[in-house]
């Protein structure tokens, strides 16, 4: 089961997986801690920046098993 779905909160997943962190400001979501992404599913972020919500999770969750192998 992936640990991070397109309806996770972003700010969640910043709270919970840091190593997520690179990923989002790679692809240009740099407000992280903004009130706004607190509260804004990672679909709604992926779609605001212009990405495709599938593509954000799967690098996301890429990212937290990387992590999590070491």
């Amino acid at each position: 089961m992936s640990a991070v779905t397109a309806e996770t909160l972003v700010g969640q997943i910043v709270n919970d997986h840091p190593e997520a962190i690179n990923v989002l400001l790679s692809i240009g979501m740099h407000c992280l801690g903004c009130p706004a992404s607190q509260m804004e599913s990672l679909a709604d972020a992926a779609a605001v920046h212009g990405f495709n919500p599938d593509d954000v999770v799967k690098a996301v969750n890429d990212a937290i098993e990387a992590k999590a192998q070491g």
